[in-house]
């Protein structure tokens, strides 16, 4: 009786051990978010919200950086977590890639998914995807939190589905000018909600005034506009000083929010051309300043 009272005791403790491994690993797992973004939400509401308007075809928004400054944002509200990546939902005629959404595919950590477009260009499907994918990465414990930003009340199940399998789900919302442009049912389900206001999308955002682009007349070449980031970056560091790179390095190839923006700014000056929409040029100015920085470090 003796002999078996002391098995199990040792089992018993071979077992705790193990379940002490498992949790220390666990423990040293780091958490995982990534962020959904409805675009037809995003367009609807945030055109409304700056421009005016919810037609996309009288604004410009400069998805690019409007994708940096949501990732800025989930770092600074998932501090201890790391990023898997952006997945973008918009549709798009027999699911063909327009050329503003290739751009948009071919950004760094952003996964471009495409519903369909009716005759009357109204989204289908995009619902399903977000719920597919909502779904499938909380049910292999791939992410840990999903920031969605949408409103529409069919994104509900898609809310459900995460939670059901450990996911906590957070609700990004546009600021409206007006009542609300989210629906109530999803408002109830999510685990948090905050809104993001004007002021965070006035940058990304502008009211189209003539078409934009259409030749090349006066564009910088890429070499141009990397050069006038390593410019800029020379002038913030010897502002700042080296100590301040220890702030920027860790979110590399990503820039705060703020420091982003400044960048832009003065490159626009420094150019005298407007760098918004510019996908390819905001990649080099970019490249030049975290070139220059690199250097220094």
């Amino acid at each position: 009786m003796n002999d078996d009272l002391a098995a199990l005791s040792a089992r018993i403790d071979r077992t705790n051990e193990l379940l002490q491994r498992m949790l220390a690993e666990v423990a040293k797992t780091p958490s995982t978010h990534a962020i959904f973004v409805d675009a037809g939400y995003l367009y609807a509401a945030a055109g409304r919200l700056v421009a005016g308007t919810e037609d996309r075809r009288a604004f410009d928004l400069d998805a690019e950086g409007l994708i940096d400054a949501l990732i800025d944002r989930a770092r600074t509200i998932f501090a201890d977590s790391r990023l898997l990546r952006v997945y973008w939902y918009d549709g798009a005629r027999r699911r063909i890639h327009t050329a503003e959404q290739q751009t948009i595919a071919e950004l760094p950590d952003v996964k471009v998914r495409l519903g369909n477009l009716n005759a009357n260009n109204q989204q289908k499907g995009v619902d399903s995807l977000i719920r597919t994918d909502l779904e499938s990465l909380a049910r292999h414990r791939a992410i840990s939190d999903a920031a969605l930003l949408g409103g529409d009340e069919d994104l509900v199940s898609a809310v459900e589905a995460a939670q059901g399998y450990g996911a906590r789900v957070h609700l990004w919302g546009i600021e409206a000018p007006e009542g609300r442009n989210q629906a109530e049912p999803l408002l109830w389900e999510v685990d948090s909600q905050r809104t993001l206001d004007l002021d965070f999308f006035k940058p990304y955002v502008s009211r189209r005034t003539a078409p934009v682009h259409e030749t090349t007349a006066g564009r910088p070449s890429r070499e141009d506009v990397r050069f006038v980031g390593a410019q800029i970056s020379a002038k913030w560091l010897a502002a700042r000083g080296r100590d301040s790179l220890g702030e920027l390095l860790p979110g590399h190839p990503y820039l705060p929010g703020s420091v982003d923006q400044d960048l832009l700014v003065e490159a626009e000056g420094l150019l005298q051309y407007s760098l918004r929409g510019q996908a390819d040029l905001r990649r080099a100015l970019r490249d030049g300043f975290w070139d220059h920085l690199q250097t220094q470090y």
